[in-house]
């Protein structure tokens, strides 16, 4: 496994599970559970980033430094694609010049679905711009695959609605962008429990992406090591491959040398 690596946008990482920053009861937390979960690229909210930096001694780059962690920089909060195109450029300018970028383009902020249209506007400008775009997207093959041609380095598709813990809603669309597309594939969104996190890795996607499941846990540290290692589970399972399912029952022990009674 030393040689099976994450490979995104130029860059290769040993871990497969990728991390939020909020909804964490303090900042300690979130770092003490980041850091549990193994992640090395830890997503944050442009917007947050701006805010905290106005009030030093709180700001989130402090718990998780840029020389420790590769920072995602998102456009959470997002309902156009101008909107998005903006933050992405403001993001740029506090993270010292970092060209990778969670684009997120909201339908509206109750369902919190990606509006791919306008998505896909944001997508094309900003790789326009030099930027390294990892796109939150719907599950449907043919917006993957337009964002697969226009260059994304990344597409992430929803297992379901932000915030839900509802998991993979349709793992055959999952596995379907996994089959048809080249570019790393993540699954972001909607991850409730370890189990999922193994179930997106067994599927064949690159890796995972969450947040809620681990900050809103009973106990966030807990889980952010039970997240690490279903990653890792699904992962061996994807690469050992699966035995065929089957609808008739299969004999383990050999039928030959059968004692009559």
């Amino acid at each position: 496994m030393s040689k099976d690596k994450l490979k995104i946008a130029g860059k290769e990482y040993s871990s497969r599970l990728l991390v939020g920053t909020g909804k964490y009861s303090d900042e300690k937390n979130a770092s003490e559970a980041i850091r549990a979960s193994g992640a090395e690229i830890v997503t944050v909210a442009i917007r947050r980033v701006e805010i905290d930096s106005k009030l030093r001694d709180e700001c989130i780059l402090n718990y998780i430094p840029p020389k420790e962690f590769t920072i995602l920089p998102n456009t959470a909060g997002c309902f156009s694609a101008q909107e998005a195109i903006r933050v992405a450029r403001l993001g740029r300018e506090i993270l010292s010049n970092s060209n990778l970028i969670k684009l997120e383009v909201l339908s509206d902020p109750k369902s919190l679905l990606p509006l791919m249209d306008e998505t896909l506007i944001a997508t094309k400008e900003l790789i326009k711009e030099g930027f390294q775009v990892m796109v939150y997207c719907t599950d449907e093959i043919d917006y993957a695959l337009k964002l697969e041609d226009l260059g994304c380095s990344a597409v992430m598709p929803l297992a379901a609605p932000i915030g839900s813990g509802l998991g993979i809603v349709n793992p055959d669309a999952i596995a379907k962008i996994v089959e048809k597309i080249s570019c790393p594939v993540l699954v972001d969104a909607g991850i409730g429990t370890a189990s999922e996190v193994s179930l997106a890795m067994e599927l064949g996607c690159d890796a995972v992406l969450l947040n809620t499941a681990i900050a809103r846990a009973k106990n966030p540290i807990m889980m952010a090591e039970a997240m690490r290692d279903a990653a890792v589970a699904g992962r061996k399972a994807f690469l050992a491959g699966r035995i065929p399912k089957n609808n008739l029952g299969a004999p383990s022990s050999p039928v030959k040398g059968r004692v009559n009674s």
